[in-house]
């Protein structure tokens, strides 16, 4: 398939700068792959899809305030710096993305507050930078200051500025290991109660980290899709979730069902030669498009995404790519809410 398929044009989109209150109150739309058929739920209804004994696979990054602004040394011009990934955390140092890049050079220092300081130490790309923060306590009193001074990176898409309540909002209720600079929003539905409903009906649940990074909104710009490279992102898994999953697997009674694009990239990684899931701590730059043959994953929990982006491809080559634009389609007619904080699809 080429780019230009997952092109699509809807005149009244509805793109809400804020999740549903409560989160569960979202709509769902159910999409079975077997009959073709759609269904049109509650979020908090989905529930009724899963039985005891399915292993629902979460991913717990957590977003961190990575949207810092700040002054620049001697000339107190303004400046801006996105915290990508942590490099060496016993140095303090960080892959970010500056503005104005034509004013940050090596050897500037940049003021954020009262209490933190980095250095610029290297170039990488046109916009890129390697920072040294400045700064001699551990690496927690450093990320404390960072909650404090920073703001949650909200997708460009969104046209408002970050606010405090965005650094719950912007977050599942299980976000438990720190490093993502975008949030896994399929994942951003489920309340403390509803999940407490699918424990108490035998459904296991089995944590995964993979913290996404920027890439995850650059654009694809190569029409044909064997040519594209994902970012690379850090990802684990442990040792208990292997353990869940692959006894469905073996049962083949029950199924594994992935909530959001990261938990299936994670554990689609990492894949043993009998096709099963092996404990991992690394990177994956893995890209899922159609026709991808999936090997764990057997039913997804997703958002709609934006045109062209790589999240619509991997659920189109879950979903089938025609069933999926067909579903598209009769959202837009049933005005479902669209992208990070909009409204679910659980493809069955």
């Amino acid at each position: 398939m080429k780019l230009t398929d997952f092109k699509y044009e809807f005149e009244k989109i509805k793109i809400p700068s804020q999740p549903a209150s409560p989160r569960d109150a979202a709509k769902l739309m159910v999409l079975n792959r077997a009959d073709k058929s759609i269904k049109h739920e509650k979020f908090s209804d989905i529930h009724k899809y899963f039985n005891a004994g399915d292993c629902l696979v979460l991913n717990d990054t957590k977003v961190f305030p990575a949207r810092l602004k700040g002054k620049k040394e001697k000339t107190d011009a303004s400046i801006e710096v996105f915290l990508l990934r942590e490099l060496q955390p016993e140095n303090k140092l960080w892959d970010v993305l500056v503005e104005p890049a034509r004013k940050i050079r090596i050897g500037n220092k940049l003021y954020f507050g009262d209490e933190l300081v980095a250095e610029v130490v290297d170039n990488t790309t046109s916009r890129g930078r390697t920072i040294r923060f400045l700064f001699d306590g551990p690496n927690e009193n450093l990320y404390a200051i960072l909650d404090q001074v920073g703001d949650m990176p909200l997708p460009p898409y969104i046209k408002r500025k970050p606010v405090e309540e965005d650094k719950t909002n912007y977050q599942t209720v299980y976000a438990r290991e720190r490093g993502a600079v975008a949030a896994p929003t399929a994942g951003m539905h489920f309340t403390e109660e509803l999940l407490e409903t699918l424990k108490n009906k035998g459904v296991g649940i089995a944590p995964v980290t993979l913290h996404i990074g920027w890439g995850t909104f650059r654009p694809v710009e190569v029409e044909d899709l064997t040519k594209h490279r994902m970012d690379s992102e850090y990802f684990y898994i442990p040792e208990q979730s292997c353990a869940l999953i692959n006894k469905v697997r073996t049962d083949k009674k029950q199924k594994v069902v992935a909530c959001g694009t990261s938990a299936v990239r994670a554990i689609e990684s990492s894949i043993t030669a009998s096709g099963l899931l092996k404990p991992a701590i690394g990177w994956t730059d893995k890209f899922i498009y159609p026709s991808y043959e999936f090997k764990l994953t057997e039913a997804l929990i997703t958002n709609f995404h934006r045109p062209e982006s790589t999240l619509l491809m991997l659920a189109a080559a879950f979903a089938d790519y025609d069933f999926l634009m067909h579903a598209y389609n009769e959202a837009v007619e049933k005005k479902y809410r669209f992208y990070s904080f909009g409204d679910a699809m659980l493809i069955i």
